[in-house]
């Protein structure tokens, strides 16, 4: 018989090959694409919250430059404010690009 482990003396040995091949199935089926997703969840998160704070630095650096350029020209108080027109103002059209684009369904992006 070769399911009786008293005359087989390779039983063990097939028995043990079979309960991991039965654990690695179960493990490439179920671990794995877990780990891929909490690992693509995380990488995505860190990725959106990177671009978010590179994007505040850009736009804290470009509103800083204008005003450094307007200065010479006009009080600091003053290229402040122009400073934050010029920033929120292109700010404001891409915005109404952006909106206006919403609904557009000619397929150009």
């Amino acid at each position: 018989m070769a399911g009786n482990p008293l005359t087989d003396p390779n039983w063990a040995e097939a028995t043990t090959e079979q309960v991991v091949k039965f654990v690695d199935n179960v493990k490439a089926k179920t671990t794995r694409p877990a780990v891929m997703a909490a690992r693509g969840l995380v990488f995505g998160l860190l990725a959106i919250f990177l671009g978010l704070f590179a994007l505040v630095l850009l736009l804290v650096g470009l509103t800083r430059g204008l005003q450094t350029a307007i200065e010479p020209l006009l009080d600091q108080g003053r290229a402040v404010y122009i400073s934050y027109f010029i920033v929120g103002g292109a700010l404001t059209l891409v915005g109404a690009i952006l909106f206006k684009k919403r609904n557009d369904t000619s397929g150009a992006a």
